[in-house]
């Protein structure tokens, strides 16, 4: 059955695309979910209209993403925690830790879900933090962990 997405599917596709699937998973759950239309002869004109505001939405949001990476690739971020002698945190630094500290020294306001951290900052020191804003601009944050 060929269906017109209403919005963005992980491994699916994007709004506006229009995708053969079968017909147990349009009927049981993309059509009475609302995440799809059953496509017609005359859908194809919304369909095309679906994904030009999404490419244009799609933009604005990368220029917006590449505006904010601009503004923090340069800036290194400094959170306070409680460590031991040896360096090693009380704890460990998690990412609302880092969407705090940015919030507050560069007056940006991330999701902690866009930050990426490949292990938990558990000890003093410089560390560099993944943050994915968009799916083509992905660039990395350097967190300064000093004693407090």
């Amino acid at each position: 059955m060929k269906v017109v997405l209403r919005g963005d599917l992980d491994r699916v596709g994007k709004r506006g695309d229009i995708l053969e699937v079968t017909d147990g998973y349009a009927r049981n759950y993309l059509i009475p979910q609302g995440l799809a239309i059953p496509a017609t002869q005359g859908i194809a004109h919304q369909a095309n209209a679906m994904r030009r505001a999404r490419d244009m939405r799609d933009a604005k949001d990368r220029e917006g993403a590449e505006m904010i990476a601009r503004k923090l690739v340069p800036m290194v971020i400094t959170i306070p925690a409680r460590a031991g002698a040896e360096g090693r945190l009380f704890g460990s630094v998690t990412t609302q830790d880092v969407v705090d500290a940015v919030q507050h020294q560069a007056g940006i306001e991330l999701d902690r879900h866009r930050v990426v951290t490949s292990e938990p900052i558990k000890s003093l020191g410089t560390h560099e933090v993944a943050v994915r804003l968009h799916p083509e601009v992905q660039f990395q944050v350097t967190v300064e962990v000093v004693s407090a």
